[in-house]
């Protein structure tokens, strides 16, 4: 299904110009997983020395590779070995039993006697059709042409081999200047439908090279997520696969040991941007999506109120199918605030579309017209502000409107 879909009318014009990362090399092949005539898995090799962080899905039936990963990090197996990632679209190896975990360490094996890394650092990713035998045989069968084809500049096509019904391959990248030379970011990611936070929702792979001790490349990475991959929505449904490893191999000019001083603050800045712009392509193509929706919540009791609210707000099928006719019902959004669990006050919240102030106290605001409310969701991006007025409690979602080609692209996703 992969490419047989139209663009989505949000996507950026064309794949971005990434930084090429030292110590990081690339491929993409066809293995006929479960997609024909496209490329549908792809292997990155990550030079010794290389730090590896992650997060994963929090679902209870998360997939053979996800656990794996799992165990992998939290065993902290030694860095100078080098290290090998290998992601397979078409099918998720989620709900496959004990079979799965045999596909797992059939690829590794494989991945590892190959690509000359040890089993422990080979971390894999599967994603698509959950419930059904992963074919590991056909991905083993490629992996010398995966190794033959390395190269540093192979992270487009490594992007596309990931995609399932994204409509465009995801890619954000960085360089910054510091003092002691320039720091290199370069990410995908592939994401459309099943597409709700709690973790990432999604396959992300970010990689730099600065050289970092790993308790804080993965101490960024945890507080990054909450407010970028952790704050996005399409349909309210957390996938079995997601996952979002970060990996830094040290073979640029710039080491960091603090966060907080020297070149860190710079680094911890550029990596939440790429993380943010990888976060919000992924709602931008979210299955069926036309328009795309920041929701922003203030004067929430606080911080996880605000949040509460926020994405009660996002993954309305109300909210979103009212976006998506451009509706300008703003009842549906106190609707969603009121059910949220967020504390609320009726006559303390305000809700403005863009600049436009729609309800105050408890009413509608005298000022606001059903003429100004329609011309405002004829726009392609949209700012739903809503405060409640109460304390200082502050969270920004963002999500896509719901269309029926989210339900056309869904129904026929197995055929």
């Amino acid at each position: 299904m992969a490419g047989s879909l139209p663009v989505s009318p949000l996507a950026p014009a064309s794949f971005p110009a990434l930084p090429e990362i030292a110590g990081l090399e690339l491929s993409a092949t066809e293995a006929g997983v479960r997609y024909a005539g496209r490329r549908d898995v792809m292997l990155a090799r990550l030079a010794p020395g290389t730090a590896v962080a992650g997060v994963f899905t929090r679902s209870a039936t998360r997939s053979a590779p996800v656990l794996d990963c799992q165990a992998k990090l939290a065993a902290r197996a030694d860095s100078e070995a080098g290290a090998a990632i290998l992601v397979n679209s078409g099918n998720s190896n989620a709900f496959t039993g004990s079979v799965g975990d045999d596909s797992v360490a059939a690829i590794c094996a494989g991945v590892a006697e190959a690509a000359g890394v040890p089993v422990s650092r080979v971390f894999t990713a599967s994603t698509g059709v959950i419930g059904e035998r992963l074919p590991h045989e056909r991905i083993t069968a490629k992996l010398a042409e995966l190794v033959a084809g390395l190269a540093p500049e192979g992270i487009a096509d490594a992007a596309r081999a990931i995609m399932t019904t994204d409509t465009y391959p995801k890619g954000a990248g960085a360089v910054v200047a510091t003092e002691a030379g320039e720091i290199r970011i370069a990410g995908i990611a592939k994401g459309s439908g099943m597409i709700a936070p709690d973790m990432a929702t999604m396959l992300v792979y970010i990689f730099t090279d600065v050289r970092i001790p790993q308790p804080s490349l993965q101490k960024i990475l945890a507080d990054h997520t909450r407010s970028t991959f952790n704050a996005i929505t399409v349909d309210g449904d957390t996938s079995t696969s997601d996952t979002l490893i970060l990996a830094a191999t040290g073979k640029g000019p710039v080491a960091i040991e603090d966060l907080c001083t020297g070149a860190g603050p710079a680094f911890c800045e550029a990596l939440r941007g790429v993380m943010l712009d990888l976060a919000q392509q992924v709602v931008k193509d979210g299955e069926g999506a036309t328009k795309f929706l920041e929701i922003r919540v203030t004067g929430a009791a606080s911080d996880a109120d605000a949040k509460l609210c926020a994405m009660s707000i996002a993954n309305s099928p109300l909210v979103k199918t009212a976006v998506a006719g451009e509706d300008p019902n703003w009842g549906r959004v106190v609707m969603a605030v009121g059910k949220s669990g967020a504390q609320a006050d009726r006559d303390r919240l305000s809700i403005r579309f863009g600049d436009i102030l729609v309800a105050e106290n408890g009413w509608v605001a005298g000022s606001y017209t059903e003429e100004a409310g329609e011309a405002y969701m004829k726009r392609q991006e949209l700012l739903l502000s809503v405060d409640l007025g109460i304390g200082d409690g502050r969270f920004t979602a963002w999500t896509c409107d719901l269309t029926h080609s989210y339900i056309s692209i869904n129904a026929d996703y197995r055929s």
